[in-house]
């Protein structure tokens, strides 16, 4: 099974011509130069391809995309708010290696213990969520200055120190 990983989400229509705006986390600006495919989920799991005719950089959390088949505002409008994703390879070449997003797949390590793999990364102003599941439930892990204490990138860990209880309130 390939491994798909959530970059955004199409945002908004620009223009006549079906081009749209994908917002992005990948941490940089890209204009997808070389990206022949995203996948956008229509239904849970079933990942459907759609092919770039063009992609442009917007700013440095936007591109404008042209996708094969979508040549009018009213069939882009039908692909609005849906979320975008990427193979895993492809999300590796484009993700910044420093980007928060690019701790998918990391083990969160709580004083020596391993509670779990990040399962999405959620950005927010002022902090950035890690979901993950421990003891079989989905956990939000806050990463701020007072939790994160490293980030082992060769060893794909991320070293926290939570407060107290802050595990068991999922519990």
């Amino acid at each position: 099974m390939k491994n798909y990983i959530a970059i955004g989400k199409l945002a908004a229509v620009f223009g006549v011509n079906g081009e749209m705006v994908l917002r992005h986390n990948l941490g940089k600006k890209t204009g997808f130069r070389g990206l022949e495919v995203i996948f956008i989920e229509e239904f849970t799991d079933s990942f459907l391809p759609y092919f770039i005719e063009a992609a442009k950089i917007k700013s440095e959390t936007e591109v404008l995309v042209k996708i094969e088949g979508v040549n009018n505002r009213e069939e882009a409008l039908k692909l609005l708010q849906k979320q975008v994703w990427l193979l895993e390879e492809d999300f590796k070449k484009y993700a910044a290696k420093d980007a928060p997003i690019s701790l998918l797949g990391f083990h969160v390590i709580n004083q020596k213990e391993d509670i779990g793999e990040v399962a999405e990364v959620i950005e927010q102003p002022m902090q950035v969520l890690l979901k993950l599941f421990y003891k079989e439930k989905e956990v939000l892990i806050p990463l701020n200055e007072q939790t994160l204490d490293k980030v082992d990138k060769r060893n794909r860990k991320v070293h926290v120190n939570l407060p107290d209880g802050l595990l068991e309130i999922y519990q």
